[in-house]
Formats: C-alpha cells, sequence, structure tokens
C-alpha cells in the first residue's frame, strides 16, 4: 500500500489498517488522528510532523523510523519497537509505552509528560532536554521492569516522575530535574547527579554508591537506609533532608550543607565533612570515625550518643552543641 492509497481510505472513513506493510513509507505531515496501526510494518517511515495522537500502534514496527515533531499524544505503543527511531522534539504526553523498545531512541526534547513507560527498553536512548514529568517507569511485581541503561538523560524534565525500582547505574543525570520524583530502591550507583535537582525528592532504600553528586540540590529530600558510600557530594545541599540509618562511608562532602537535616544513626565513618554546614543537625547515635570535620559549623547540632572519639573537630564550632554525654558545650 502507498501512502495515496492510505490517505484516501482514510479520508473516507477506513481507520483499521491491522498488520499493513507500510515500510518506509512517507507520511510527513500527514493527518491520522485515530487511526488503528497494530502490528503494521513502519520500519524506516517518514512520519515526520504528522498527526497520530489516540492512534493504535501496539507491536507495530517502527524501527529507524523518522518520528520528529510528530503528535502522538494519548497514543497507544504497547510492546511496539521503536529501536533506533527518530523522536526528536515529538511530543508522546499521555501515551501507552508499556514494554516497548526504545533502545537508542533519538528523543532529544521529546515531551513524555504523565507517559506510561513501566517495562519500556530505553537503554542507550538519548534523552537529552527530554520532558518526563510525571512519567511512570515504576518496577511491578516482575512485569514491568524499565531500563535506562547507558541513557542520556542530562537536563530532563523528571519533576514528578515515579522510577520506583528503576536501574538508573551509571545514567548521565547531570542538570536533570527529578524534584518530588520517586526513586525508591532505585540504582543510582556510579550515576551522574552533579548539579542536578531534587528537592523533596524520595530516595529512600536507595542505592547512590560511587555518584556524583557535586553541587546537586537535594534540599528536604528522603534518604533513609540509603547506600551513598563512596558518593561525591561536595558542596551539595541537604538542608532539612531526612537520612536515618543512611550509609556515608568515606563520602566527600566539604562544604556540604546538613543545617536541620536528620542524620540520626547515619554511618559517616571516614567521611570527609571539611567547612560543612551542620547547624541544628540531628546526629542522635551517628557513627563518626575518624570523620574529617575540620572548620564544620556544629553549633546547636544534637551529637547525643554519637561515637566520635576519632573524628577529626579541629576549629570546629560546636557552640551550644549537644555532646555524646548529654552536656551543652558553652
Amino acid at each position: 500500500m502507498d501512502a495515496n492509497e492510505l490517505l484516501k481510505r482514510y479520508e473516507n472513513g477506513e481507520t483499521k489498517f491491522i498488520e499493513a506493510n507500510l515500510n518506509g513509507i512517507n507520511l510527513f505531515g500527514a493527518d491520522l488522528i485515530g487511526i488503528a496501526l497494530n502490528k503494521a510494518d513502519l520500519g524506516h517511515a517518514i512520519l515526520i510532523f504528522s498527526y497520530l495522537s489516540r492512534g493504535i500502534l501496539n507491536h507495530a514496527n517502527l524501527v529507524c523510523t523518522k518520528l520528529s515533531g510528530a503528535n502522538l499524544n494519548q497514543a497507544s505503543l504497547i510492546s511496539a519497537n521503536l529501536h533506533d527511531a527518530n523522536l526528536h522534539g515529538a511530543t508522546l504526553q499521555g501515551a501507552d509505552l508499556r514494554n516497548a523498545n526504545l533502545t537508542l531512541a533519538y528523543m532529544l526534547d521529546t515531551n513524555l509528560m504523565n507517559a506510561d513507560l513501566r517495562g519500556a527498553d530505553l537503554s542507550g536512548a538519548n534523552l537529552n532536554g527530554a520532558c518526563l514529568r510525571g512519567a511512570n517507569l515504576r518496577e511491578e511485581k516482575r512485569m514491568y521492569s524499565a531500563s535506562l541503561r547507558g541513557a542520556n538523560l542530562h537536563k530532563a524534565d523528571l519533576r514528578g516522575a515515579d522510577l520506583t525500582g528503576v536501574d538508573l547505574s551509571k545514567v548521565d543525570l547531570s542538570g536533570a530535574n527529578l524534584s518530588e520524583a520517586t526513586l525508591r530502591y532505585a540504582d543510582l550507583s556510579d550515576a551522574n547527579l552533579s548539579e542536578a535537582i531534587l528537592h523533596n525528592a524520595s530516595l529512600a532504600d536507595t542505592n547512590i554508591g560511587g555518584a556524583n553528586l557535586k553541587g546537586a540540590n537535594l534540599m528536604n529530600a528522603r534518604l533513609e537506609r540509603s547506600n551513598l558510600i563512596d558518593a561525591e557530594l561536595t558542596g551539595v545541599n541537604l538542608y532539612g533532608a531526612i537520612m536515618a540509618d543512611a550509609k556515608l562511608t568515606r563520602c566527600q562532602m566539604s562544604g556540604v550543607n546538613l543545617s536541620f537535616a536528620r542524620l540520626n544513626r547515619v554511618d559517616l565513618s571516614r567521611a570527609n565533612l571539611r567547612q560543612a554546614n551542620l547547624t541544628e543537625t540531628d546526629l542522635v547515635d551517628a557513627y563518626l570515625a575518624r570523620t574529617d570535620l575540620t572548620g564544620a559549623n556544629l553549633s546547636k547540632a544534637n551529637l547525643i550518643r554519637a561515637e566520635m572519639s576519632s573524628a577529626n573537630l579541629t576549629g570546629a564550632n560546636l557552640r551550644g552543641a549537644v555532646m555524646p554525654d548529654g552536656t551543652i558545650n558553652y
């Protein structure tokens, strides 16, 4: 079937083209709203600036298809194969992409707001500047397990996204906006989160070991029981963060802002906290073995039962701090 025949039949009211062979077809700018293309072969097709909103493309072959600028809002693309497809600037707001194959897809500035990406494979995809605000990538009962290994999410908008249990190890999230995102049980080991925005993000029980968070903003974030061993946290803003039982062994945290944070039972052994701001920080039962607190501000901090006998407190400000034995330092 060629483009003229398809467009003529569509104009006459026919909307179902199940399993149609449309390989390499040129439908640039075509109005195909609500079309059903289940299991159709659209490999290498040209769909640039086409209108496919509310289209049904489940199990369709879209390998190497050109979809830049296309409108796929609320389209159904369940288990579609979009390997190496070009989706630059395309809009897929509210689209259903469950179990879709998006490996190596070019998704620069793509709009995926509120899209369902559970079980989608985004390995190696370029999502630089993409909007994933409110998107759902949550891993559920082994039924859906999204993969973003090797993906580029530099400056991506992930505000409010559900990334529970997602494998984000070694992913580039530098400068990304993850405000109020849910990342519980996610794997962020060795990820690049430098300059990322994580206001009010939920990172409890998350593996962030070895990650680079230099200059990131985690104000009021929740990091209970998280693993941050060997992470780079220089200059990070953790004002008001909740980090009970977190492991921060050997972390680089010089100049970090931990004022008003809650760090009960946290492990900061061998961490570098030089010149850190720990004003009114809660450190009850914290483990500070050989922690470097040179020049740190610990005024009015609560250190009850903290183990800090081998900590380096040279030049530290402890005015008004509650010491491990309960006495107040004046």
